[in-house]
This record gives C-alpha cells, structure tokens and sequence, in this order.
C-alpha cells in the first residue's frame, strides 16, 4: 500500500517460512553429521533436504514478490530505493561476520591450539609430553595428534592447481558483471546480455573445477571432512564458499531473465547493482580463502 510517496508492503509471511526453512537445514545437517536416528531412523538428511526445498521456495517466492512490486512501479521512491540499498549493506556485512567466525576459527586452529598440542609453550610441555611426543608444529597437518581417532590426508591441496585456475575464472567474472553494469548504465542492450551471460558461465565453470577438486581431496588425497582439523576447516570455509557461488549464480541467472525481459533501465536497476555486489563479495571471499588456505 502507499503511504504518502513511501511504498509499504503488505504483511507478508515469508519471513516465518524462511525462518523455518533454516531452522530444519541447520537443524537437519547437524544431526546428518552425527549420524543421529529417530525411532531407528536416521533423520538428518531428510529434515536437510526439506529445509534445503523450503528455503528455494521461500527465496523463489519472496523475491517474486518484490519482483512484481517493482513491474508494478511501486518501488521506483527513492526512499524505498535508499531502503533497500542499506538492507542489502546490512546483508553482506551480515555474510562478513559469518566468514569472520570461519576464519577466526582457522587463525586459532593454527596459531594456538597446533602450537599448544606440539608443546611450543613452555606451560603446555607436560601435556605434549605425555599424550602427544611425536606430534610436531605444522600447517596443513599430515600427522594428527591422535591417529586413530582421525586419520591424516595423504598430502595437501596445491594451490597452483585448480585453485589458481579458480581464482582466474573468478577474478575474470568481476570485470565481465562490471562490463555489464557498465553496459546497463550505457543503454548498451547486446553488451550487457552477453557480459552477463559471460559471468554465469564462469560461475557454473568455478563450480565444476570445485566440484573436481573435492573429488580428487577424497578420492586420491584422502583428505575428508574427518581428516582432523585440517579438513575440517578445508571444507568449512570452502564449502561455504562454494554454496556461496551457488546462490550467487542463480541470482544471476534471474537477473539475466529480467534482463530480456527490460525490467531494467539505466535509473532503474537495483536488483543487477544488489547481486553484483554480492558477486564482488564472493571474489573478495575467495582471495582470502586462496592466500590462506591454500598458499600460506
């Protein structure tokens, strides 16, 4: 409804849905990694799987929504405009936080607990001494401190392999969406369908090099997620990346959508400039990522 020059929405329930849908991913894929049952059943992957539906529901109908608002004209205020530019800051800040605790995570993995566990510092050696002599200080671990509970990898992931390639393919995505920003702003209709197009087919080419990847960590490197706590975080923060990559590329692909169907024009087209931003913040994610999981 509008109220006064700002549009109000409608009270809409698709944030309970949503809020519900990742509720059951979460809860459904903590219980899937240990194995929990119910009644003899294991339950973790269906309740995973049924968040996983509800959450592209919630995503394909609560974007609809908006997308409808938008066709209809009652988001062009540049209020609402201004409103939805800082919930989009918001988000991505949100998604800092998040790779933030990852990282932290991986910092303190290998700056205090390796060193304590090797008995580097001095009130630590008793404890080194008597559980873990032969554990030494090194980063990726190739010998755990216990063996039997978590068998090491056989060698670690290179970074002048696939993830090198990886960071080719999506340093080259940022510069072909800004050719289509640039393309948007300039009325430029081919350039843009085709830098966009050009940037999704880079996404899905980053997530079949991943998708490689992880089949060669498994299959030849045995490197899993229960390889200690170098795997653990190999696939946590890479893992999520990837996810990341995923959401990003169908949201492109949307975009690409609205964009033969003109829903843009050069004064109208936050949804291209709020999934461009995210793309930037994916590349920014996984230059981290390449310096300090693989290289460093």
């Amino acid at each position: 409804m509008a109220h006064g020059t700002y549009y109000l929405p409608q009270p809409s329930n698709w944030p309970l849905k949503g809020s519900i849908a990742l509720f059951l991913t979460t809860f459904g894929g903590a219980n899937w990694l240990h194995h929990s049952t119910f009644f003899g059943l294991e339950f973790g992957p269906y309740l995973f799987v049924l968040g996983l539906a509800m959450v592209f529901y919630m995503m394909f109908g609560w974007f609809g929504t908006v997308i409808r608002e938008n066709r209809a004209g009652l988001l062009s205020d540049k209020q609402v405009d201004h409103s939805f530019r800082w919930g989009m800051a918001w988000f991505i800040f949100s998604e800092v936080m998040f790779f933030g605790a990852f990282f932290a995570a991986l910092f303190y993995a290998r700056l205090i607990s390796v060193p304590v566990l090797s008995g580097e510092q001095a009130h630590y050696y008793l404890t080194h001494l008597i559980f873990w002599p032969d554990f030494k200080d090194q980063w990726p671990i190739l010998a755990n401190p216990n063996p039997a509970a978590f068998i090491a990898p056989k060698s670690v992931m290179e970074a002048w392999g696939i993830p090198a390639v990886n960071t080719l393919i999506l340093l080259s995505s940022g510069a072909t969406i800004t050719v289509a920003h640039w393309a948007l702003l300039k009325d430029k209709r081919p350039l843009m369908l085709v830098a966009q197009s050009i940037t999704i087919l880079l996404g899905i080419i980053f997530l079949s090099m991943q998708a490689r990847e992880y089949t060669i960590a498994y299959m030849e490197k045995g490197l899993t997620l229960a390889s200690g706590i170098y795997g653990t975080t190999f696939f946590m923060l890479t893992g999520f990346h990837a996810l990341h990559v995923t959401i990003g590329t169908i949201g492109l692909c949307v975009i690409l959508y609205r964009m033969f169907r003109r829903d843009f024009s050069p004064t109208n087209h936050f949804a291209f400039e709020a999934i461009a931003w995210y793309w930037h913040f994916v590349d920014v994610v996984w230059l981290f990522l390449f310096i300090l999981v693989y290289w460093l």
